[in-house]
């Protein structure tokens, strides 16, 4: 993880992780048997897909250290679904489902996360898209750019054990899915915040966050934090300056 955001290894058996990188432990590793077309798991695994061919979207989520998390003691994560929701939206049925993660080590939780998910209607064969021209605007104070390739992506894929194809194989993201590129992955977008701050120096114990809008590999990766209190508002934009997600980190 270190090496992929181009940042120092952290303390990790004293300080334990930086907020958010618990995702690349206590991972699921579902049988290949298991797997939908789409590369994600469709049985064996929570949440389970709500019917079979809907596409499966982060929208956000919120994610609280009690404690540090260490490596080398054992730890548990309890999965839980704590609601669904079924609604009807422009383009079909969307089911909303909200994941709770509890990790628990010596006794004590360590950190409790929230996921927010998405399940949307699959979209029509032949619904592909071109990538548009990118014009980019100077970085500001504050901002910090994470070049995005396929190559960063399919290694974000494998640290955190993503099968999903629309982070690594264009053909099937551009003419099965209809995105014009590679989807930079929302949790990379995440911790691109909550690193963002860690940049300054800052110790970040929650993080309370929106994906506002798809990003794809072309696009580029730009950060932004400003103080907001004791807080610190965070967003990523595109190289445009389109933004894609925000949210708020909450420092130790």
């Amino acid at each position: 993880m270190a090496r992929l955001f181009g940042v120092d290894v952290p303390d990790l058996e004293t300080d334990g992780l930086p907020l958010l990188w618990h995702w690349v432990y206590l991972l699921e590793r579902p049988h290949q048997v298991d797997l939908g077309a789409d590369g994600h798991p469709v049985r064996g695994v929570v949440p389970a897909p709500p019917a079979p061919g809907r596409r499966r979207m982060a929208a956000g989520g919120r994610v609280m250290r009690h404690g540090p998390l260490v490596v080398g003691r054992a730890a548990t994560r309890r999965t839980e679904v704590v609601s669904l929701t079924e609604k009807e939206g422009r383009t079909g049925p969307l089911t909303f489902v909200v994941v709770r993660h509890t990790i628990v080590q010596g006794g004590a939780v360590k950190v409790v996360e929230e996921q927010d998910i998405v399940y949307r209607a699959a979209v029509a064969a032949g619904s592909r898209a071109e990538a548009d021209a990118v014009t980019p605007v100077p970085l500001e104070p504050g901002e910090w750019s994470l070049p995005v390739d396929p190559t960063l992506l399919f290694r974000f894929s494998a640290l955190t054990y993503n099968a999903h194809r629309i982070h690594y194989d264009r053909d099937y993201a551009r003419d099965i899915e209809g995105y014009p590129g590679l989807v930079t992955h929302g949790p990379l977008q995440a911790l691109a915040m909550a690193e963002c701050v860690r940049r300054t120096g800052v110790v970040a114990t929650a993080i309370d966050y929106r994906l506002v809008a798809p990003l794809f590999d072309h696009q580029g990766l730009v950060t932004r934090s400003t103080q907001a209190g004791s807080s610190r508002e965070v967003s990523v934009r595109d190289l445009s300056g389109r933004i894609t997600a925000n949210g708020n980190v909450q420092a130790g």
